[in-house]
């Protein structure tokens, strides 16, 4: 039996189970601080403590004691803890981290063989203490901020609500934080080198073992190092494929948010947006109307950071808006004003579309983000009729890949401490495991991580559902953008006609890549960037179509020479 120590700096068959889980909180501050904080406090939300230090360890408790009336163990798990000063400024600040202290594989009752495990689940599995005496003993280790009370330079005009009950106001709710965090300790975590693709010490552990690239259609241990350090910052295509996960993502997550474009021809589609964080939901207040690009009169023209010059022409429309210094709702706020139903926000930056923060009272229209590549596509088109739908695709869902499986947040570029080990930030409604951590969630639910952690083995005396059959899918091309060569891969779910071909922005056919029986697995086909008379095409965005007698799927590349 091999086992390594693992102190995370920044956050984060089966042996039978009869009883729920015990927690023990190991106190490692020292006299008059932290959890032995001795300045007086008034019992509020249910939290009895009469001292600072007291409502911390109350509240530490009342954390732990959450996960283990879920979760089954007959060894005690053993949180070492600290309250001590961490980053933070008057905005933006480190709220605490949790980790496993150590890893363990091939122990007894191990579910996969040569897969780390952390040591909480390790030793659920083993059914006794793999790391009995000395410090080691400890479980998970977590540290949190003691900055952020009553100080005006840590997230100013905020602290710490110790109360039980969720009601913090615009205070930071520890309870939630502390669900998050020892989420993490015990094994919603990656332990793979983000840059390097590197396995840990030379094995996978059990939460990387279910990640799924969309795009090689490969799980990370079926992958080498440069694949894996690709598919961290693999934008909304890693996605989680545990089947418990996966059925539960059906029930858990709502429908995808989304603009829909429809007119002109070349342009019809879904796009990927980001939600604005204020306003009302695109899922309760959809619009529909022409797309007009908002003017101010001032450079940048577009921006919506200065007095609206074509307010005649927003009205009764949905306005276009460039990403710009001012926030967006006050650009959202001064469209409203200007009387469009709707406003699209196009990003300045390469990636996706992101969230929008943010804050409004009079805010009653819906609002969101789209790409600079979608939204810089669909300025061309504004002469030509732009028409669109800002709303949600009830056929897919938010927070899931095309055929489900909850996804994984790996940004571009990587954010070191949340990329891999959280769900994706597109997940609606938010996500416990959500690298924001949303004060709002509940105390009483760990929504989408609990069937993910029956995947990891916690719950594992439950019958797990059938692993689905994996569906007809069409991937991204790679590399895209390219210049002269990309490679499209499909997987066929069964023998049949497949037909692949290629298409310009005009719905205009360029090459036929395609068209015979093939078997049923995955395929590879190269596209060398010219027409079916073998001339070379000009730079721009094509689409690239497959299709079989059961699937019909749409993919867009782009070619730069």
């Amino acid at each position: 039996m091999r086992h390594l120590v693992w102190i995370l700096g920044l956050l984060l068959l089966l042996a039978p189970t009869t009883q729920a889980a015990t927690f023990t909180i190991v106190n490692l501050d020292g006299a008059n601080e932290g959890f032995n904080d001795t300045t007086p406090a008034t019992p509020i939300g249910g939290n009895t403590g009469t001292t600072i230090g007291e409502q911390r360890l109350i509240a530490f408790q009342f954390a732990a004691d959450v996960w283990g009336a879920i979760l089954p163990s007959n060894v005690d798990i053993r949180i070492r803890a600290a309250f001590n000063p961490q980053t933070c400024d008057a905005t933006s600040g480190v709220l605490g981290s949790a980790g496993a202290v150590q890893v363990f594989e091939d122990f007894p009752n191990a579910i996969k063989a040569n897969t780390w495990y952390s040591v909480a689940l390790a030793n659920k599995l083993a059914d006794f203490d793999l790391a009995p005496s000395g410090s080691q003993s400890d479980d998970i280790s977590a540290t949190f901020n003691s900055d952020i009370d009553n100080n005006p330079n840590c997230l100013a005009n905020s602290n710490w609500y110790y109360g039980l009950d969720g009601n913090n106001g615009s205070d930071i709710d520890l309870v939630v934080v502390l669900l998050h965090e020892f989420g993490h300790g015990l094994g919603f975590q990656s332990f793979v080198n983000q840059l390097t693709g590197d396995l840990f010490a030379g094995l996978l552990d059990v939460y990387s073992s279910f990640l799924y690239d969309n795009d090689t259609m490969l799980h990370w241990g079926d992958m080498n190092n440069a694949q894996r350090a690709a598919s961290v910052i693999n934008t909304q295509r890693v996605a989680f494929d545990g089947p418990l996960a996966v059925n539960a993502a059906a029930t858990t997550l709502g429908p995808k948010p989304g603009l829909i474009v429809n007119a002109p021809g070349g342009v019809v589609g879904f796009y990927e947006v980001g939600e604005a964080g204020f306003g009302p939901s695109v899922a309760t207040t959809p619009a529909t109307g022409d797309v007009v690009l908002l003017e101010d009169g001032t450079a940048p023209v577009n921006d919506g950071c200065e007095p609206i010059t074509n307010a005649g022409a927003l009205s009764g429309n949905i306005a276009m808006i460039d990403r710009g210094a001012c926030s967006f709702a006050s650009k959202v706020e001064a469209a409203q004003a200007a009387g469009a139903i709707g406003v699209i926000i196009v990003n300045n930056v390469a990636g996706p579309a992101v969230g929008m923060g943010g804050s409004s009272g009079i805010v009653t229209i819906p609002s969101v983000m789209v790409s600079i590549d979608d939204g810089n596509l669909l300025k061309a088109e504004l002469g030509n009729g732009l028409n669109a739908t800002i709303g949600v695709d009830t056929n897919q869902q938010a927070g899931a890949d095309p055929i489900g499986r909850p996804l994984i947040f790996t940004p571009n570029p990587r954010q070191s401490g949340s990329s891999v080990s959280h769900w994706d930030t597109s997940a609606s409604p938010n996500l416990l495991m959500e690298p924001a951590i949303n004060s709002s969630l509940p105390h009483d639910s760990v929504d989408l991580t609990l069937p993910a952690f029956t995947d990891l083995g916690w719950l594992g005396n439950l019958t797990p559902a059938p692993v689905p059959t994996r569906p007809t899918e069409l991937a991204g091309n790679f590399p895209n953008p390219f210049n002269p060569t990309t490679t499209i891969r499909f997987e066929l779910a069964s023998d049949g006609l497949a037909s692949l071909r290629i298409f310009d922005m005009r719905g205009r056919h360029i090459r036929t890549l395609v068209t015979e029986n093939l078997t049923a697995g995955t395929h590879d086909v190269s596209w060398n960037g010219q027409n079916d008379d073998g001339d070379a095409v000009a730079s721009g965005v094509y689409f690239y179509r497959l299709e079989t007698n059961d699937f019909r799927g749409i993919q867009r590349m782009v070619l730069l020479k």
